[in-house]
């Protein structure tokens, strides 16, 4: 497994590099035979605002053959965002681990919008709203193509939990329909279907 730590806008100190490093090793044997190919990433981070109690951010990707795996978590010291991360992470990876075993079948790849393009869709929707008198013009900010994968809506949902997203688009393999998959705020899961 090959694992980097780095900080954003953060100078990483050698104490924090090594509790990273101490948390996420363990991931190697909830990998297991994945752990040999799997990229680590660990992210850390501080949001500069006063208002935000939780301000110390830990984000973990890991790549693997097939699956990307990513969490997000905040807190507000760096060494506890830290484990919350590297705990969810492993019961992300442990559920991967037993989906495959359950359906003996290979791995799923994910495909989905970054945060940061969440994050420019939101603030899009928020400047329409605040401009509501004078709509600005539609601006298409990025673009991307990418292979749709044919899912059950219960493959997305998993799919959807790996990368911790909004949203997942993929094509119904019942309905051979566009479909979108996304959390709702109860935790649930929602599908929007194609007609």
């Amino acid at each position: 497994m090959e694992l980097h730590v780095r900080g954003r806008n953060l100078p990483v100190t050698d104490a924090l590099e090594d509790h990273a490093e101490k948390r996420m090793h363990k991931l190697e044997r909830v990998l297991g035979p994945m752990s040999d190919s799997a990229q680590v990433e660990v992210e850390l981070s501080v949001e500069h605002n006063p208002s935000i109690t939780d301000s110390q951010i830990a984000e973990v990707t890991v790549r693997t053959k097939g699956p990307v795996i990513r969490v997000r978590e905040a807190d507000s010291d760096m060494y506890a965002a830290i484990d919350l991360a590297a705990h969810r992470i492993e019961r992300v990876a442990q559920r991967l681990r037993e989906r495959r075993k359950d359906h003996h079948g290979p791995g799923i790849e994910a495909v989905a919008a970054t945060p940061a393009e969440i994050a420019a869709l939101d603030r899009l929707g928020k400047e329409a709203t605040d401009a509501a008198e004078s709509p600005p013009p539609i601006r298409i900010v990025r673009s991307k193509r990418f292979e749709m994968p044919s899912l059950t809506p219960e493959d997305a949902a998993v799919r959807l939990e790996l990368v911790d997203h909004a949203f997942f688009v993929f094509r119904n393999e019942a309905s051979g329909e566009v479909s979108v998959i996304y959390r709702r705020r109860d935790g649930d899961f929602g599908l929007i279907e194609g007609a």
